[in-house]
């Protein structure tokens, strides 16, 4: 018999709020079109974006986290006191150590909550929510929060006529916690390794340290082969996620794919056969693509403007750099 004591966890999870955080720097595709010899014309019919957001100096990975777990917490009728573990998804948090989620937990004012980050690039939300809906249910933690934040206009070569229109900054947030009944789906999670270069930071930090002139990593992207991927591949990851929960495309209120490129969202919600009453997210074309931060940001637009409800069943999907993606359906807060 083993001498240890199994912990009790929620017989399910959910998301119990969800908050945002949008900097305060609208820019237009007017602002960039010079430094890339492009036009709002070419910029909006290849990825549909009008606008972006990008954060001011003051407005950090930590700030934004912060402003948008408070609303989360807000929205789930919280404390902070009551949070037991932070997890943040990012890839801009330029320090390698110590974990960002770390300094979040403090000035949130958790009681000393587990805290740590994750890179899973875009996916990183929908794999963190995935996490926190585990930890829930075994028992090691009763209330997660999950953070998805990025200031990617950091690590973006604003000449870089492939992706200066595309990354953006801002930061979202979910309470996940227990439920009575099923709020969060299994997860249909994986990576395609083989296409680790299609989506990558050009250069490595120790090749900066020794050049001569040294500049910050920049994002670089094959946009037309991660075109192709994500508007079919994804499609398929979506249906599994449907199956896994044993949720029907006709049970679908709310689909919410990560803000990577309209042409791609339109292309996923064609191949799955989304009635048209399926309510879509369309994020990017004011706020851009901000990677892990995208899918809350989404969501929460949505929430606002009355597209999603409580109650409402909404398909999650995420993809992202070394091809890692995650799917999964969701209750709405």
């Amino acid at each position: 018999m083993s001498p240890f004591q199994s912990s009790q966890g929620a017989p399910h999870a959910a998301i119990l709020g969800i908050g945002a955080y949008r900097p305060s720097r609208v820019i237009p595709n007017a602002d960039i079109v010079a430094a890339i010899d492009s036009s709002d014309e070419w910029i909006q019919q290849r990825s549909g974006i009008k606008q972006r957001r990008w954060a001011t100096p003051e407005e950090t990975v930590q700030l934004m986290s912060v402003e948008a777990s408070r609303k989360a917490l807000a929205h789930a009728g919280l404390d902070a006191r009551q949070i037991d573990c932070v997890v943040v998804a990012t890839v801009s948090h330029m320090l390698q150590t110590p974990a960002i989620a770390t300094a979040i937990a403090h000035e949130l004012g958790t009681e000393q909550a587990a805290a740590f980050d994750i890179s899973a690039a875009c996916a990183g939300f929908c794999h963190a929510v995935s996490m926190a809906s585990d930890f829930v249910r075994a028992g090691s933690a009763r209330h997660v929060l999950v953070i998805g934040v990025e200031r990617l206009s950091d690590i973006t070569d604003v000449g870089d006529r492939g992706t200066a229109f595309i990354f953006a900054d801002g930061a979202g947030a979910a309470v996940v916690g227990p439920s009575e009944t099923p709020g969060i789906g299994p997860v249909v999670w994986g990576s395609d390794g083989e296409q680790y270069d299609l989506i990558r930071q050009r250069e490595d930090w120790r090749d900066v340290v020794a050049s001569k002139d040294p500049v910050m990593p920049h994002l670089t992207m094959q946009g037309n082969p991660v075109f192709r991927w994500a508007s079919f591949a994804m499609a398929k990851i979506g249906q599994q996620a449907l199956d896994r929960a044993g949720v029907s495309i006709d049970d679908l209120d709310v689909f919410v794919p990560h803000q990577a490129n309209m042409r791609i969202i339109d292309a996923m919600a064609r191949s799955m056969k989304l009635p048209e009453r399926v309510r879509i997210a369309r994020d990017i074309a004011e706020q851009g693509n901000t990677s892990a931060a995208s899918i809350p940001l989404a969501l929460d637009r949505m929430i606002a403007e009355g597209e999603a409800r409580s109650g409402d069943t909404a398909l999650l999907i995420a993809f992202g750099a070394g091809l890692a993606y995650a799917a999964q359906v969701v209750t709405v807060p």
